[in-house]
């Protein structure tokens, strides 16, 4: 065996590895959803759907999962015009300071979580928004947008800069330009982003936890169930929020990967 077969290999065995610490608890977890015992025990009891039955005739939960599904599609929709608006002017214009502008926007991620959720309580409390659902928008806002940026200037970056410049000389307007060039060209990107940050937004729990007051979102409401007791309702909820935010993130990739080939 030579000794590029053994380096793919070695990939491979790792990869798997790798997947397999990540899924197993979750797949763990869907296999429990269905379990009639109460308590996650080995071996199993029968087959039902009891617990997702329970869930769905829990009006709270209904109520949650508006709340979140409100949230992450508003979220994703100003961090993804946020995104694209940063993300254009790293494109297109050069400017001094930058790098510490670029540096400044991608900067949200990379704060503890639970620092961000004081300091979006502090300055929510401040001006009297804390606890309504506006302030989880903002706030999930803030935390999705560098992540629409990422995506989107990547995107650009395959761009020829003189495309844009042609059709000014064509006599385009800017907005023209912006309408009819950048925009087609930044969809994919788009759309992606605005997929992968609404999936980030749907997932997120600690800065929810500290602005959303009485308006719960559904992580929020899985801490509140897991309080004080085991319950099976967390698998069958824990189920629903795990394939919402896969399917999100891999309708993004696909969207981008596929128009990125074609291009």
């Amino acid at each position: 065996m030579n000794a590029d077969r053994v380096i793919r290999w070695s990939i491979w065995v790792y990869l798997v590895l790798v997947f397999a610490f990540v899924f197993t608890p979750i797949v763990t977890s869907v296999i429990f959803s269905f379990n009639s015992d109460r308590f996650p025990t080995v071996p199993l009891g029968s087959f039902t759907f009891k617990w997702y039955e329970t869930v769905l005739n829990d009006p709270d939960f209904w109520k949650a999962a508006r709340t979140s599904m409100l949230v992450c599609v508003c979220s994703g929709v100003l961090a993804t015009f946020i995104g694209f608006c940063t993300a254009y002017t790293d494109f297109r214009y050069q400017f001094r300071f930058k790098g510490a502008y670029i540096a400044l926007a991608l900067l949200p991620p990379t704060i503890p979580l639970i620092i961000l959720a004081l300091g979006m309580l502090a300055w929510l409390s401040k001006i009297g928004a804390s606890g309504q659902v506006w302030s989880i928008i903002i706030a999930h806002t803030v935390l999705c947008a560098p992540f629409a940026m990422g995506v989107i200037r990547l995107r650009l970056q395959q761009m020829d800069p003189d495309l844009e410049s042609a059709a000014w000389n064509l006599g385009a307007s800017e907005w023209a330009a912006m309408k009819n060039v950048v925009l087609p060209f930044a969809m994919p990107a788009l759309i992606s982003a605005f997929c992968l940050t609404m999936a980030v937004s749907f997932d997120e729990f600690t800065v929810s936890w500290f602005v959303s007051g009485l308006n719960k979102t559904i992580p929020v409401a899985i801490l509140e169930v897991l309080q004080g007791t085991v319950d099976p309702q967390i698998n069958a909820i824990g189920t629903f929020v795990f394939f919402t935010s896969m399917t999100l993130v891999v309708i993004a990739q696909l969207i981008f990967s596929y128009r990125s080939n074609q291009n």
